[in-house]
């Protein structure tokens, strides 16, 4: 049975939420501000967590980092907050996915599961798991990036990139599915996003990034990873 852990201080969302949940054959926790979540978190292991910003005590990324600290576990941040730079922000600090209030509740339930399904895909072992370039490695296991023997601190948001790129090696990725997996449906026209944060990546990665011969742009198509 899939945990799911719904952090909200408004009632009638935990319990339209976990009714909805309960329904559909989820086990529901729930906590009211960000310390009880991340204590909830560390107790019962979910395996995704439905997450509002706007808590009583602890801003959601305050929460969102918290988790990142020790988990993987795909979060959902659920808020009314719609500012595009409140949006960044959480994805920044580790969020999967971002839905604004008011919501539908079969699109929240279908991004839960989507969510569910890019978490319990296989991650590549042995020697699929380690891609090597002239100049830098790529672990997808361990989910970091080595150049010249150091590692290459990236944010959950650039590692989400990349990493979609890696698998994809050799192949042309495009703008929307891009921008739908990593920062989730609602992104499919943002491109911006995506020469920000290309730009970033090949300046923490590419020899020459104005000349990037590893993360390939094929103009207004997508990008592409060549080793």
């Amino acid at each position: 049975m899939t945990r799911v852990l719904v952090v909200d201080d408004e009632p009638q969302i935990v319990r339209a939420l976990r009714i909805n949940l309960t329904a559909r054959g989820y086990e529901v926790a729930t906590a009211a501000d960000g310390a009880e979540a991340l204590r909830v978190a560390a107790s019962v292991r979910p395996d995704v967590v439905v997450l509002d910003l706007g808590l009583p005590d602890l801003d959601g990324a305050t929460v969102i980092e918290g988790l990142r600290g020790w988990t993987s576990v795909p979060i959902i941040v659920l808020s009314a907050r719609t500012d595009s730079g409140d949006k960044v922000a959480a994805l920044d600090a580790g969020a999967d996915d971002y839905v604004t209030k008011p919501f539908g509740m079969d699109e929240l339930l279908a991004r839960l599961r989507a969510a569910v399904r890019r978490a319990s895909a296989s991650v590549p072992t042995g020697e699929d798991a380690v891609v090597e370039t002239s100049s830098f490695t790529v672990d997808l296991a361990a989910k970091k990036v080595l150049r010249d023997g150091s590692e290459v601190h990236l944010t959950p948001t650039e590692w989400g990139v990349l990493e979609l790129l890696v698998r994809n090696k050799g192949k042309l990725v495009a703008q929307k599915q891009l921008l739908q997996e990593v920062w989730g449906p609602s992104y499919a026209s943002e491109t911006h996003y995506l020469r920000v944060y290309l730009a970033q990546l090949r300046r923490k990665l590419e020899p020459q990034p104005s000349r990037p011969k590893h993360l390939v742009t094929e103009a207004g198509m997508g990008y592409r990873f060549e080793v």
